[in-house]
C-alpha cells in the first residue's frame, strides 16, 4: 500500500524576514502537493503567490539537470553534455594555472535558500584565498551602513508592533517583501495603532495605513532631517536619553536648525504643515515604530543618508529600548537575541590582493583583468547589477565563468562557459532564521538528475584543490549542529538538528528580547547614538547626517524607481517565466507612468513604451496610474536590460564603504536610480 508523507520545510523565496512555513506531501520520492504550514508562528499557514508557485520547481521540464559546456562563442546559447569529473577537473586546472586572487566568487539569492549555505560559500572563499564578495551590497547593505553610523542596527519583533506600537511609519517599506508582517500591522491597527506610509508611491502597504505621503524618490534624508527640526525647535525632545546616551546633539541641533520644513518641503513634494504633522505626530503618540523599507528606500547614489537620518528621530524622542519604539522588522536587520555561530574563518583567509566588497570596484577589477575565474552561484547577476551594460562588457574579459543554478537565465545564456546543476530546496537538509525562531528544513526528495548542492559542489573543490580543514565535519548534520551551537533547548543544552527534529522543525530562537536596544548599548565604537560620527569624519564622510539632492535633467526629465511585488522575488527563476503561475503574473515588463505624463507623451494605458536614457532601454507595456507621481516611474525589478539604465555610480568610495566592516556591513553598493524618458512605440498587430 502506497503511503504519503509530510514534512515540514519552509519556502525558498528568501523573503527575509519572512520565510513562511510550509508541508510538503510526498509519496515514495515523488512530489504530490505543498501547503502553508498553520503550525509555523511567524507565517501561520500564510503562503503567498510565489510560494505556492513554488511547487512549479518540481519536475520543471525547464530544469537544469546535467552538467553542460558551452560551444561555439559565449551569448549563441548552445551546450553540450559534460561529466560531473570532467568539469570538475576543468575548474581545478584552470584554478591552479592562475593565482587563488585571481578567481572571484559572486553568491546570489539562491545560492542561500538553505539558509546554512552562506556560511560555506563565505568559508570557502576565505579559506581558498579567492575573491569572495558580500553580495548584500547590491541588496540592504547599504541602507544598514546609515544605521550604523548612528547606531541601530536592531530591530523589534513584528509581535512587539503588534502588540505595543501607538504609531507605526511605514517608511519606504513594502508588505510584498514581508508578507507575515502584514497580520501583526493589522492587529495593531485594530489595537488602535495609526499607521502612516511614506513613499514615491501607493503599494500593498498603503492599503494598511490611515495616512499615505508621497514623497519624492531621493528626498527621504530631507524630510526626517525636517521631522528633526521640528521636534528640537518645539521641545519634543527627552533631555535625559539625551544626556545620557547620544553623542553630539548640540552639534546636530545646530547643524538642523536651518533644515526646516520650509527648506524640505520643495524638495520632497511635502508640505511644510504636513511635516510638522509627522514630527508631532512621531513625537507625541507614543511608542512610535519606524518600519523601513530594506533595500529599495536606499537603491539610489545617496541611500545611506536616508537611514542615518532617520535613525535619528528614536534618538531625539527616546523610542529606542522601549516596547513599540525603535525599528520595526526590516530586511537584513539584527535581532536582539543569540544568532548561528560563526564559521567563517576569516581569519584563516592568506595574503592577496582582494578587491572590495565595492561594486564599482568589482567592475572595474574585471574590465582590467584581474580575474581569470569567476563563480556565479544562484545568481542572474546581469539581471541584479547596477549598471548592467558596462558589467556584460566587463564579464567578457574573464576567461572562464562557471554557473550553479537550477534554470537558464539571461546571465547564463550570455556569458557562462560550464553549467552545474544545483538542487533545489526540497533535495537538501538546512537551517533558516527568522527574527523570533530557529527552523529545520528538512530533505524530502533525492536529487533530481545529477544535480549537485551547493556545499557539495564547494566540498568536491575543496579536496580537490587541498584547501584543508574547510568542511572539518563527518557530514551535513554535524556542520548544522556547528552553526546551531550558540542556540539553546529548553535544559540549556546546544540545539542539534537530532532535537530540533523532535521539538517539530522549530524553536524560539536563544536570548530572544521582542524589544531591541533594552540595554541602551548600541552598534557605534562609543556605544551610544552618535549624532556626530567619527568613524564617518575619519573616512571623509560628514560627521553629522545629510541630504544630498537627486541629479536632476531636461533631456532626461523622469526619475526611474524599482522594487519588489507579491508576484515576483528580483530575478529568481528566469526572472519568473519558469514558473507558469508566475509567469502569468508577470508576463512581460509593466512600467508605471502618471496620466499627465502619459498625456503628455501620448501613450496610451496597455501600450508599449520605450524607457531610455544613454545608457539603454527597456520596452515595457504601460500601466498609467495614480498611485505614482508625476514625474516619476516605476517598474518592478529583475527584468533583463533594466539596469542598463541604472548608473552605476558608487554611493561611497572604497575607503568609505569599509568603515564600519568591510565584511559583513560594506557600504558599497552602486547606483541603482536613474533619469529616463518614455516616448510610445509602434503597436504590434
Amino acid at each position: 500500500m502506497l503511503t504519503r508523507q509530510q514534512v515540514k520545510t519552509l519556502c525558498p523565496m528568501n523573503c527575509h524576514p519572512t520565510y513562511c512555513g510550509m508541508v510538503v506531501e510526498t509519496e515514495q520520492n515523488l512530489f504530490k502537493t505543498l501547503k502553508g504550514d498553520r503550525d509555523n508562528p511567524d507565517s501561520r499557514g500564510f503562503l503567498c503567490l510565489r510560494g505556492r508557485a513554488s511547487a512549479e520547481i518540481v519536475d520543471n521540464p525547464r530544469r537544469l539537470l546535467y552538467p553542460l559546456r558551452r560551444l561555439g562563442r559565449r551569448g549563441e546559447d548552445r551546450w553540450e553534455p559534460i561529466t560531473w569529473d570532467e568539469a570538475l577537473s576543468l575548474i581545478t586546472e584552470r584554478i591552479q594555472r592562475t593565482r587563488r586572487d585571481r578567481v572571484g566568487i559572486w553568491p546570489g539569492h539562491g545560492s542561500i535558500v538553505m539558509g546554512a549555505t552562506a556560511s560555506l560559500i563565505m568559508r570557502f572563499g576565505y579559506m581558498g584565498g579567492f575573491q569572495i564578495w558580500n553580495s548584500a551590497i547590491n541588496c540592504w547593505a547599504l541602507g544598514a551602513y546609515g544605521l550604523a553610523l548612528t547606531g541601530v542596527l536592531e530591530a523589534h519583533t513584528k509581535e512587539d508592533m503588534a502588540a505595543h506600537a501607538q504609531t507605526i511609519f511605514i517608511w519606504g517599506a513594502n508588505l510584498a517583501s514581508q508578507p507575515t508582517t502584514g497580520p501583526a500591522l493589522i492587529e495593531a491597527r485594530k489595537r488602535g495603532a495609526q499607521i502612516v506610509h511614506i513613499d514615491c508611491r501607493h503599494c500593498e502597504a498603503s492599503r494598511q495605513a490611515d495616512e499615505v505621503v508621497l514623497i519624492q524618490p531621493g528626498t527621504d534624508a530631507a524630510l526626517a532631517l525636517a521631522m528633526c527640526n521640528v521636534i528640537i525647535s518645539e521641545g519634543l525632545t527627552d533631555s535625559a536619553f539625551i544626556e545620557n546616551y547620544t553623542l553630539g546633539f548640540r552639534a546636530f541641533a545646530e547643524h538642523v536648525r536651518t533644515l526646516t520644513p520650509t527648506w524640505a518641503a520643495p524638495i520632497t513634494g511635502v508640505s511644510v504643515e504636513r511635516i510638522r504633522q509627522l514630527a508631532r505626530i512621531y513625537a507625541t503618540s507614543r511608542p512610535a515604530m519606524l518600519m523601513m523599507g530594506g533595500s529599495s528606500l536606499f537603491k539610489h547614489r545617496a541611500g545611506w543618508e536616508v537611514s542615518r537620518a532617520i535613525a535619528c528621530l528614536p534618538a531625539l524622542t527616546e523610542q529606542l529600548g522601549i516596547a513599540g519604539g525603535g525599528f520595526g522588522p526590516r530586511h537584513g536587520a539584527l535581532t536582539h537575541g543569540t544568532g548561528f555561530a560563526n564559521l567563517l574563518a576569516i581569519e584563516q583567509r592568506p595574503a592577496g590582493s582582494y578587491i572590495p566588497n565595492h561594486m564599482s570596484s568589482v567592475v572595474s577589477a574585471m574590465e582590467a583583468g584581474q580575474l581569470d575565474v569567476l563563480f556565479l552561484l544562484g545568481t542572474n547577476i546581469l539581471s541584479s547589477y547596477a549598471n548592467s551594460g558596462s558589467l556584460a562588457q566587463a564579464l567578457d574579459k574573464i576567461d572562464l565563468i562557471i554557473a550553479h543554478d537550477i534554470f537558464m537565465n539571461e546571465t547564463i545564456r550570455s556569458c557562462a562557459d560550464l553549467i552545474l546543476p544545483g538542487t533545489i530546496w526540497l533535495e537538501e537538509l538546512g537551517l533558516k532564521d527568522t527574527p523570533g525562531h530557529i527552523y529545520l528544513m528538512e530533505r524530502v526528495l533525492s536529487p533530481a538528475g545529477e544535480a549537485h548542492s551547493t556545499g557539495q559542489l564547494l566540498r568536491d573543490l575543496a579536496q580537490r584543490l587541498a584547501i584543508e580543514d574547510y568542511f572539518p565535519w563527518p557530514g551535513e548534520e554535524e556542520f548544522l549542529d556547528a552553526l546551531l551551537e550558540p542556540q539553546q533547548d529548553a535544559q540549556g543544552q546546544a540545539l542539534t538538528v537530532a532535537k530540533l527534529r523532535q521539538l517539530g522543525g522549530f524553536q524560539a530562537r536563544s536570548n530572544l528580547s521582542p524589544v531591541a536596544y533594552e540595554d541602551r548599548h548600541f552598534h557605534t565604537p562609543s556605544g551610544k547614538i552618535e549624532f556626530w560620527s567619527e568613524q564617518a569624519k575619519r573616512v571623509g564622510l560628514s560627521p553629522l547626517p545629510t541630504f544630498t539632492a537627486p541629479p536632476v535633467s531636461k533631456r532626461y526629465p523622469l526619475q526611474f524607481r524599482q522594487g519588489r511585488t507579491l508576484s515576483a522575488f528580483h530575478s529568481f527563476y528566469d526572472e519568473g517565466q519558469a514558473l507558469p503561475s508566475l509567469a502569468r503574473a508577470n508576463p512581460e515588463p509593466e512600467l508605471w507612468l502618471h496620466p499627465r505624463d502619459a498625456a503628455k507623451r501620448s501613450i496610451v494605458d496597455g501600450n508599449h513604451a520605450l524607457l531610455y536614457n544613454d545608457q539603454g532601454q527597456v520596452r515595457a507595456r504601460v500601466r498609467i496610474t495614480i498611485d505614482i507621481q508625476p514625474g516619476v516611474v516605476w517598474m518592478r525589478d529583475g527584468w533583463n536590460e533594466l539596469n542598463r539604465l541604472t548608473s552605476g555610480s558608487a554611493a561611497l568610495s572604497p575607503a568609505a564603504s569599509d568603515a564600519i566592516n568591510p565584511h559583513t556591513l560594506p557600504g558599497g553598493q552602486s547606483a541603482y536610480d536613474a533619469l529616463v524618458e518614455v516616448r510610445a512605440v509602434a503597436q504590434e498587430g
